[in-house]
């Protein structure tokens, strides 16, 4: 299946990803993470029937729910 792809990190483009965030930035440790896993060996599926819009890859998914759950605390109002 055709999956939503963005641009290429490494592309050159006015506006460089890699160069705008720093190398000690955890999305860079959550990059790696999921780059290292076998997601089919976890139960993702990444085989689906063509029809209709494409779906995300279930690697961006799972970077983008690390993400937010590492920083979920980090944003939630504390009460005095």
């Amino acid at each position: 299946m055709k999956f939503i792809k963005g641009e290429s990190r490494n592309q050159v483009q006015l506006f460089c990803l890699e160069q705008a965030v720093a190398k000690d930035n955890e999305v860079r440790l959550i990059d790696l993470f999921v780059n290292s896993l076998a997601l089919k060996d976890y139960g993702f599926k990444t085989e689906f029937d063509e029809n209709g819009r494409p779906a995300y890859h279930p690697a961006d998914l799972l970077r983008l729910f690390i993400y937010g759950y590492l920083n979920w605390k980090s944003r939630i109002p504390k009460n005095k």
